[in-house]
């Protein structure tokens, strides 16, 4: 009598086995990669507030949390590296992380603040922040009429709304604007000459 010889095992039994041995070692990978960058958080700076560029800053202006930046961690700055006569370089978000490249030194910034009035209010969502083009149109006829209005300085940053409630006076509103020094003669040339101002943000159609 013939002896049956067991049967042979197949092939894509094995290969399963082998499959999930790989996916359970990348799961313990996975928690330990996870486990390894929360135990290598460190402290770093958060804008408390929104912060517009040429803004000299304090700790005030932060807070300190813990993050894992892994490679990024030299790209941040943390509580130990604000040092007096910070201004920001760029506006930062309320909420963002803040980057080396964020802060510069007093000396070494281009930008100072103007206030201005618009004649024709604020439109709405203007704020600290928000990114406007600030237009004139110059004065005619002693002041009794007005030219075709023009761009005066584009790509400006507003710091501070400062009559928000009075967005439909007759007067208009002010607001501190950050502006380049180089433009700074032209505003002031404006403002003194009686020119009619108006904010429009930008890419509103204008």
């Amino acid at each position: 009598m013939a002896s049956l010889s067991p049967p042979r095992r197949a092939f894509w039994g094995d290969v399963r086995f082998l499959v999930g041995i790989v996916l359970v070692a990348l799961s313990i990978s996975g928690v330990w990669l996870i486990v390894s960058t929360s135990d290598h958080a460190i402290p770093a700076l958060q804008a408390a507030r929104t912060i517009t560029q040429g803004e000299v800053l304090t700790s005030d202006d932060f807070q300190v949390v813990d993050v894992g930046l892994g490679s990024l961690a030299d790209d941040y700055l943390g509580p130990d590296d604000l040092h007096a006569g910070s201004v920001a370089a760029r506006t930062l978000e309320s909420g963002e992380l803040v980057p080396e490249s964020a802060l510069t030194d007093a000396d070494r910034s281009r930008s100072t603040t103007v206030v201005l009035q618009s004649s024709t209010g604020i439109p709405e969502g203007v704020k600290a922040g928000t990114v406007v083009e600030v237009w004139q149109a110059p004065p005619l006829d002693e002041g009794r009429s007005y030219d075709v209005p023009r761009i005066l300085v584009a790509d400006v940053i507003v710091h501070d709304v400062l009559d928000a409630e009075g967005v439909l006076a007759d007067t208009g509103t002010q607001l501190e604007v950050v502006i380049d020094r180089a433009d700074v003669a032209d505003v002031l040339a404006a403002i003194t000459g009686g020119a009619a101002l108006s904010v429009v943000p930008v890419g509103s159609g204008s």
